[in-house]
């Protein structure tokens, strides 16, 4: 008989793992969510921030993913056509702007928050 308990209890743990990750993923706040929810918006300088206070910190933590990612390839960016990294952020700023669908939040030169 105890053969028989120890598979199932395995298998069970593993069903168990199988849907707290499925949940956890789905939970997951992406990009675009984000964006489409009012939580960030693009800034000049060609990094996310959070529209006007709203954050929380799953909010935070995409925040800063995002931005390291985008920090690095801009780094990359800049040393590979031996230019500044402030240069490379001022025109992702600008094109990231441009790109923002209708609806979504883009910062102000001034600091303001709108919706494009």
């Amino acid at each position: 008989m105890r053969s028989r308990v120890q598979p199932r209890i395995g298998q069970a743990v593993l069903v168990l793992c199988t849907l707290i990750l499925a949940c956890t993923t789905a939970w997951a706040l992406s990009l675009d969510d984000a964006k489409a929810k009012g939580l960030v918006g693009e800034q000049p300088n060609g990094y996310l921030a959070a529209v006007a206070g709203q954050s929380s910190p799953e909010v935070d933590a995409l925040i800063q993913s995002v931005n390291q990612q985008r920090h690095q390839r801009y780094q990359d960016i800049a040393k590979k056509n031996h230019t500044t990294l402030a240069a490379v952020e001022v025109l992702a700023g600008k094109t990231a702007i441009k790109k923002t669908s209708p609806g979504n939040f883009i910062q102000l030169p001034s600091g303001q928050w709108t919706k494009k």
